[in-house]
């Protein structure tokens, strides 16, 4: 088992990395930005070290930067946590190239599914399959305009690069489709460094099912059920729940099944999940992200696995002990992405937080880097918490989430805690009635 671990990111993913870290008898390197100095995944670890100013690029982006601070604090392995560099094929490179454990799946793997068009490739030959579109990238507009006319308006254009909802947008007809296909590319390149983009038939009333795997890179993969992340406001996801309310235990356990072997057939190595546009009883395969993704904590409140822990485990060489039939889902779990913006308008709202107070009881889980007295920069991404709920059922969820958010204080700063009172009492989110587009509709966006 590793002695010393760096964790090459911030906030509450890096808090979480710690804790599991900590509780393995692992000591932690915490790297930090100069904004980040007062961080409490910063005061928490064993050791920290400054890798650079505020700006992301300059700091948590530094591969560089990163690998000196291994360096000097004696790091056996480097876990990436979420976003930054979690996805940087060529970052894990560098971490084994300079003779360190990448906590992650291998480089080809995140090369191969970071290329949103060679996944979709990939995954049609492990025998998935996905949305209607083009083939591979689309350069000419003549052809694309063709492709959008076969598979029928409204169409989506996509980033091959992309994620997080940049360098993707509608065309609802054939004469939006020119502005819409400059759109994306503009802003592929911009954030991607990558103008490549693809087009999807844009589904009416799709949900967001993903599958959390967890393979041991040997050709073993198991599946812990799925997550329902349909509510999102522009591709960013506000409230998420295990199990969906929209499928049963056989469609589960079949999604779940084809998943884990799908990419058991590549011996995919660590967690990462598979993510499908549900609709009309079929799943269509959108994206891998190849990491644990910031809403992992509902997968391990319902199968009471802790994915960070097993994750560390597989890096470290050690043998994956579980089996399916060790994985059983219990009883029901909901997060609430708590974000430091203003509940109505979705403003930033960084700044000092001047009282804190986490919401407690039995099944209520705060994964946050928030406390008194702390300052949330205006750098990075603005979560500031995620309020994780477990229940025997969904209806008793959903009540003791809402006691939880009553209680839940955070002063000094705006946050969407108010946006979240309401959502989970909306007669369609109690009936577990709504899809990808609900939210926004729900907003007037």
């Amino acid at each position: 088992m590793f002695e010393k671990v760096l964790i090459a990111n911030r906030g509450e993913i890096a808090l979480r990395v710690h804790r599991a870290c900590r509780e393995m008898g692992i000591e932690t390197v915490a790297v930090h930005s100069t904004a980040d100095s007062d961080a409490m995944h910063v005061r928490l670890a064993d050791e920290s070290v400054c890798i650079g100013p505020p700006a992301s690029r300059d700091s948590y982006l530094n591969m560089q930067a990163i690998l000196s601070a291994a360096r000097i604090s004696g790091a056996d392995a480097i876990h990436p946590g979420v976003g930054f560099l979690s996805e940087n094929a060529a970052f894990a490179e560098m971490v084994e190239e300079h003779g360190y454990v990448f906590i992650g799946p291998t480089p080809e793997h995140i090369r191969l599914m970071g290329d949103k068009i060679a996944a979709k490739e990939a995954i049609q030959e492990l025998g998935l399959s996905v949305v209607p579109g083009s083939d591979g990238p689309v350069t000419d507009d003549a052809e694309a305009a063709r492709i959008a006319q076969d598979i029928g308006y409204p169409v989506l254009v996509k980033a091959a690069a992309g994620g997080g909802g940049r360098g993707m947008k509608v065309a609802e007809a054939p004469d939006e489709l020119p502005d819409v296909l400059a759109h994306c590319r503009n802003e592929a390149a911009a954030s991607f460094g990558d103008d490549a983009v693809y087009i999807e038939k844009f589904l009416g009333r799709p949900r967001h099912i993903e599958i959390q795997l967890l393979g041991d890179g040997a050709g073993k993969v198991l599946h812990f059920g799925e997550r329902d992340c349909s509510i999102q406001r522009r591709h960013q996801k506000v409230i998420e729940e295990a199990p969906s309310p929209a499928l049963d235990a056989a469609t589960r356990a079949e999604i779940g099944a084809r998943a884990a072997e799908a990419v058991g057939k590549i011996s995919y190595r660590g967690a990462g999940t598979i993510e499908f546009l549900y609709e009309d009883g079929d799943f269509h395969f959108i994206e891998m992200n190849t990491r644990l993704q910031v809403e992992h904590p509902i997968s391990e409140m319902i199968s009471g696995i802790d994915l960070v822990r097993e994750q560390i485990k597989i890096a470290a060489g050690e043998p994956m002990t579980l089996s399916q039939s060790d994985i059983v889902l219990s009883g029901h779990a909901i997060e609430c992405r708590v974000v430091a913006e203003h509940p109505d308008t979705f403003a930033p709202s960084p700044g000092k937080v001047t009282e804190y107070h986490a919401p407690g009881g039995l099944g209520v889980r705060v994964d946050s880097q928030l406390y008194s007295g702390y300052a949330v920069p205006p750098h990075y991404d603005s979560l500031v918490s995620k309020l994780v709920v477990h229940a025997d059922s969904r209806a008793e969820c959903i009540m003791r989430l809402n006691r939880a958010l009553d209680e839940y204080v955070i002063g000094g700063i705006e946050t969407t805690i108010p946006l979240h009172q309401r959502l989970i009492l909306e007669q369609d989110f109690l009936n577990g009635d709504y899809d990808i587009h609900w939210l926004e509709a729900y907003l007037g966006l």
